[in-house]
């Protein structure tokens, strides 16, 4: 299972602490390799740093560069605090992957921890004056990385964490997610449209979570060694419990090891990623708009902001059978455009209905998505379209507010 493997190692890469280490790793490698470079500085580049003079600089660095570290960190901490209150909690996760403020945050603990080395390596005499030379230039060079990194900051701490950032950032993540589904439609796996032949034997799973990740690349090499065929149940993104199907397979009776391997290529987790889930994306903007409509915020702007990206998002959504799939052995049903649609609008016509200005730009993203994009969206567009007039009429929406909505929806049709 070489591709989950390899998906894993994709999300620990994401990680904070993984670039931290790297910067870390680089400081302290270029403070104990300076010694070992100074033979091989040209003598007429070579001069004399004044008596503590790189001392001096280092000890600046070590004493300002741990309180910056901490005070950012802290900054950064609070950006993520409050778009999961802003927002939702499932948008924090983008945030802390911003690879803005980690470069920013490792450089800060890389020049610290060089100035740390630096200052240890000058007590205990490790460097002769050519070797003072050497670290001399790469305290500079440090100091312009730590000049670069506080402009970069400061630009960037102007709108990490508001509410267009965010917006903006589980957009991107979601139209990501979305054109490689395009791409790909089926993770590789060929196209399942009818029924699961009778024959075939379930695989359950053996724990609860969402199904993060599919490696059908490695349930294709076990279907043709254990010559099996295999109709995937539940895509990524979908919830799973022990009692639910989790694939179905036809072919020889496997024994329980060979089912653990089929069982292997699927990810289960706590939670859903965006990564081969595109409707998780359009489930995080749906929640934010319905955070914009409680009464506590009161911001249907927000909300109208986010209905206007989910159309933009969805109208990237044209899927194409593949004419020759990678991976013959495996069956996977599409994403349907019911489910997009009721991921990205049903909340929003039930927690909306009180909002004219809501409504209407509601009726608006589903009569264009339904006209630019019929197979898919058509009907369930339609569908929800009746829906929230309904919920409208039933929620205590004036008869002039009533009367305007009707007016825009016949509108947005005719468009």
């Amino acid at each position: 299972m070489l591709g989950k493997y390899l998906w894993k190692l994709r999300q620990v890469l994401k990680e904070i602490w993984v670039r931290v280490l790297a910067y870390g790793a680089v400081a302290v490698l270029a403070a104990m390799v300076s010694p070992r470079l100074a033979p091989y500085v040209p003598q007429n580049l070579r001069f004399e740093p004044g008596d503590g003079a790189v001392e001096q600089v280092l000890q600046i660095i070590a004493s300002s560069m741990l309180a910056v570290t901490t005070f950012s960190l802290s900054i950064a901490v609070q950006a993520y605090s409050a778009a999961a209150t802003s927002a939702t909690p499932r948008a924090t996760a983008l945030l802390q992957q911003d690879t803005t403020t980690q470069n920013v945050l490792s450089t800060f603990l890389g020049a610290f921890l060089f100035s740390l080395m630096g200052i240890i390596g000058l007590e205990a005499g490790l460097y002769g004056d050519d070797g003072k030379f050497v670290l001399f230039v790469s305290t500079i060079l440090v100091v312009g990385a730590i000049i670069l990194a506080l402009l970069r900051w400061i630009t960037h701490l102007i709108n990490f964490g508001r509410m267009s950032d965010t917006l903006a950032r589980v957009e991107q993540a979601t139209t990501d997610a979305l054109l490689a589904r395009l791409d790909d439609p089926f993770l590789g796996a060929t196209p399942r449209r009818g029924a699961i032949p009778p024959e075939a034997r379930a695989l359950y799973p053996d724990q609860v979570g969402y199904v993060q990740h599919i490696d059908i690349a490695g349930l294709q090499k076990l279907a043709d060694s254990l010559e099996l065929q295999i109709w995937v149940a539940e895509t990524p993104g979908s919830f799973v419990h022990p009692d639910m199907p989790l694939m179905y397979v036809s072919g020889p009776r496997l024994e329980d090891d060979q089912e653990a391997d089929l069982r292997h290529g699927l990810t289960i987790g706590a939670e859903r990623s965006f990564d081969q889930d595109p409707r998780f994306g359009l489930v995080v903007l749906s929640e934010i708009a319905s955070r914009a409509l409680s009464p506590a915020v009161n911001d249907p702007g927000t909300a109208i902001d986010v209905i206007s990206r989910q159309a933009r998002v969805l109208s990237l959504w044209t899927p194409k059978d593949p004419e020759v799939p990678p991976s013959p052995r495996i069956h996977m049903p599409p994403i349907a455009g019911e489910d997009l649609i009721d991921d990205s609008f049903h909340a929003l016509a039930r927690d909306g209905a009180a909002f004219v200005e809501v409504q209407i730009r509601l009726h608006q993203a589903l009569n264009a998505l339904a006209a630019t994009n019929a197979d898919e969206f058509s009907q369930p567009a339609e569908a929800l379209a009746a829906l929230a007039m309904t919920r409208a009429t039933g929620a205590g929406m004036c008869d002039e507010d009533l009367s305007r909505l009707h007016r825009h929806a016949r509108l947005a049709r005719r468009e």
